[in-house]
């Protein structure tokens, strides 16, 4: 059961548009199912007094405004408080008793009406649709106060997750007022009216986000942002020091042919100037590229910023894992990761990947707070797939891709538990909803390299398919971890395996090192995690059928001598290593 409240200043302007034929949805039968005192006048029903309906609406409007009009000046400027209330697709049929009996609640949880008290504020509910009714108050009491009306939506949206409980109802997910503002009604029709995809107010969060993930700094951010399209305006302080932004989009107009600007604080609570200043003051970790087995970086950039984001959401997800408080800077960190890898993915992955990171924005944002909030190295790592661009190199990117994918399912399902395990509903099932896209676009990413690497193992010859796969046995003897079913499932595995022997490496401690990296019983396919991570360990080419590039140019900003001391003197934890000698044992995250 969802409510969605707003204010107005014209009372009988609502009442036609309610007891009308509608604009979005047919009105069918519109009449009352509750007043403030059981009497008011229905313009749907009563037909004995005034047969004419607009009579009726008269009066219905002349009794709500009563005591605004007995109050003047004293009444607010906006008295019309409005609420609709609608349930959930799949629920049951409500009657009008029932109906009635969710509006007075409502009106009694929200300080409009409370039971009890005969000077509350005078109130309707209509219903003209089966799913939901509309609440309309008139915002001074009988004794000619205002209403105190704190917190009216969150006191709302608790009634009615107690109503869904008493009632049978589908129980929706508790918020704790960390969601960004959702778009209104009005910012909906007019997308629909003006052919938008989705509300400015989506369409400008995405894009802030976007422009955000590894930005250097502030003014950097505000480029991005121009970069992108979007118009921007800055508000100074008399100093000239900024206080906050606007955004809006062009030819996205009011009434009177002047932009509909947004702060960032109404798109997000997160994307406010001084809390995305919090955010760039912890700066990016410098970048390291992980070298090649013979010392080149011989990897193409963006394949090479993606191998090398794969090892820090692996760690992220470890610490995730661990449970600390301290894990929820993590969960900004990835999801500027996500971001950065949305908006420079291929097209055959990009609209799973930006569903991914718009389920995930929930996920960043709860009341928990880091002590130690060192998101360098993760932010660090957007930074880098961002200044590599969307020029992905044919094949080897589709592996690299594939391999930070699988990466990130574990990644979002740790964050999914971590929230779980403090009772963030809503967190906890953007999580799950990211992690199913994300699973998506893996499997789009990875269909032509694991292909090519199951026909790689099966053309092996038998004795050394027999030797490897004798591993896979022995190291994997747990049923919760051990690949079952048909022979085909350890291709890919047995193929890597053997081209990891080939350059040098132990294959039965290779295979222990990255089962020990982190728990693998969320995996949703056990073998194709060891695969990106054996790849990505021994240095392979995340494309089995192409050979690593010639060494590149890079074409990223030098950094100034200030910018590399200051980085030099950060911790050495915040600064991305290079991969790690695939022959060493790794420590069990």
């Amino acid at each position: 059961m969802v409510p969605d409240i707003g204010r107005g200043s014209r009372t009988h302007g609502l009442l036609v548009y309610l007891y009308g034929p509608g604009r979005r949805e047919e009105h069918t039968d519109a009449h009352l199912v509750g007043s403030w005192d059981g009497f008011a006048p229905d313009p749907g029903r009563d037909t004995g007094l005034d047969p004419d309906p607009k009579v009726t609406l008269a009066r219905l409007t002349a009794a709500l405004d009563l005591r605004v009009k007995q109050a003047g000046d004293r009444g607010p400027a906006k008295h019309v408080w409005h609420c609709s209330v609608r349930t959930a697709p799949g629920d049951r049929w409500l009657g009008d008793e029932e109906w009635n009996a969710v509006a007075q609640r409502i009106v009694h949880a929200t300080g409009i009406a409370p039971d009890g008290d005969p000077d509350g504020c005078r109130w309707i509910a209509v219903r003209h649709a089966e799913d939901h009714i509309h609440i309309v108050a008139t915002l001074v009491r009988g004794d000619l106060r205002n209403p105190r009306l704190n917190y009216d939506f969150n006191k709302a949206q608790a009634e009615c997750r107690r109503i869904e409980k008493e009632m049978g109802l589908r129980r929706l997910n508790a918020g704790d007022g960390t969601a960004a503002k959702n778009p209104t009604s009005a910012e909906k029709f007019k997308a629909e009216r003006t052919g938008r995809p989705e509300p400015s107010r989506q369409t400008l969060r995405e894009a802030v986000r976007q422009a955000l993930a590894g930005a250097d700094d502030e003014k950097e951010f505000f480029t991005r942002l121009r970069e992108a399209g979007l118009r921007v305006k800055v508000r100074h302080a008399p100093s000239g020091d900024a206080l906050g932004y606007n955004v809006a989009l062009p030819g996205d107009r009011n009434r009177h042919g002047e932009p509909v600007w947004y702060p960032g604080s109404k798109l997000s609570p997160d994307l406010s100037l001084p809390k995305i200043r919090l955010r760039l003051a912890d700066g990016t970790a410098e970048q390291a590229v992980p070298p090649a087995a013979d010392g080149r970086a011989d990897w193409s950039p963006p394949a090479r910023e993606r191998r090398s984001a794969t090892g820090i959401a692996e760690r992220a997800a470890g610490l995730l894992d661990d449970g600390d408080d301290n894990a929820a800077a993590q969960l900004v960190g990835v999801g500027e990761l996500l971001d950065a890898v949305a908006q420079t993915s291929p097209a055959a992955t990009r609209a799973e990947l930006a569903a991914a990171a718009r389920a995930f924005e929930r996920a960043t944002r709860s009341h928990v707070r880091a002590e130690r909030a060192d998101t360098r190295a993760l932010r660090s790592a957007a930074r880098g797939i961002v200044q590599a661009g969307g020029a992905l190199g044919r094949g080897e990117d589709g592996g690299t891709t594939a391999m930070l994918l699988s990466t990130l399912v574990l990644v979002t399902l740790a964050a999914a538990h971590w929230h779980s395990a403090r009772g963030h509903a809503q967190q906890a099932h953007a999580s799950r909803q990211a992690a199913a896209h994300l699973r998506t676009a893996y499997h789009q990413a990875a269909a032509t390299p694991m292909r090519v690497l199951h026909d790689q193992g099966r053309a092996l010859p038998e004795a050394q398919r027999r030797t490897h796969e004798a591993t896979l046995r022995a190291v994997l003897p747990k049923p919760g971890v051990r690949a079952e079913g048909t022979p085909t499932r350890t291709d890919a595995l047995v193929a890597t395996l053997a081209q990891a022997e080939r350059k040098g490496h132990d294959p039965e401690a290779l295979l222990r090192q990255a089962i020990d990296m982190r728990e693998l019983d969320t995996a949703e396919d056990v073998n194709d995690v060891l695969v990106w991570r054996l790849r990505r360990l021994a240095q392979l080419p995340a494309h089995p059928g192409e050979a690593p590039r010639r060494p590149q140019a890079d074409t990223r900003p030098t950094k100034t001598p200030a910018s590399r001391t200051s980085e030099r003197n950060a911790p050495a934890a915040a600064v991305r290593p290079a991969v790690p000698d695939p022959r060493s044992r790794a420590p069990r995250r």
